[in-house]
């Protein structure tokens, strides 16, 4: 069964990032479908880090192993973010005199940032293969409004079709290597490793929903739809919970 689980994980991961690329391509949704996209991924994201990534770390070991875990993650990944591209909705539209420099730069760019979200799930599924899986559903969530956005702006750089879509589906290695990572590195650890593990993988779930996917959700969105929007993710994540 545990086995089963990851290879549903795997494939999770690359639906996410693979769906998300080919409507992209197929057709550029409207500023309005991201947007509700993102929150709705957000809330995801964020609901997910509260409601079982932040009680399972208080659960398996005393409550200072969470709290050093989620400060050391949210260091990271900020440290992280401060040295790599930005998610850019309107790249493509300004003059870009070294376009192969840009591309390279927003390729490393997602190709690092799917990495801790790999681990995000790998952490998880080492402790409980089941919450393994809901991170991963909600991670894929939030994969699909991401890609859409990136590939039109890779696109808008390459023009070229297919090699956009390669250049993409190239970075989800990244993102299954954390996923293995985080897994086998982590599995049988002492409750204290992985009580720090989970609530440094909510740090960084928050951080990425804070800083780059709510964000992308304001462009001229009504404020009432995107607050009824993040409802919906949060409602959906205690739905997945319940179920599983």
């Amino acid at each position: 069964m545990e086995m089963q689980g990851f290879w549903i994980i795997v494939f999770l991961i690359f639906v996410g990032q693979t769906l998300g690329s080919l409507v992209g391509l197929i057709k550029k949704p409207g500023k309005t479908f991201l947007q509700y996209s993102f929150s709705f991924a957000a809330a995801m994201m964020i609901g997910i880090s509260f409601f079982e990534l932040i009680p399972e770390a208080l659960g398996i070991a005393p409550y200072i192993y969470a709290l050093i875990g989620f400060v050391m993650g949210a260091l990271a990944i900020i440290a992280v973010d401060r040295t790599l591209p930005h998610l850019n909705p309107e790249l493509g539209e300004k003059e870009k005199p070294n376009v192969k420099r840009s591309v390279s730069m927003l390729v490393i760019g997602i190709a690092l940032h799917n990495i801790p979200e790999g681990l995000a799930i790998g952490i998880s599924f080492a402790l409980e293969p089941s919450l393994g899986l809901l991170i991963a559903i909600g991670i894929a969530a939030q994969d699909i409004p991401e890609n859409i956005a990136t590939i039109i702006s890779v696109y808008a750089l390459t023009r070229k079709k297919l090699r956009s879509f390669a250049i993409l589906v190239g970075t989800i290695v990244f993102e299954v290597f954390g996923f293995i990572f985080g897994y086998f590195v982590l599995y049988g650890m002492p409750t204290a490793i992985l009580s720090m593990s989970l609530a440094g993988a909510a740090a960084i779930m928050v951080y990425i929903s804070v800083e780059e996917l709510l964000p992308c959700s304001e462009l001229s969105f009504k404020p009432y739809k995107k607050t009824a929007s993040i409802l919906v993710g949060l409602a959906t994540v205690l739905l997945m919970i319940l179920l599983f």
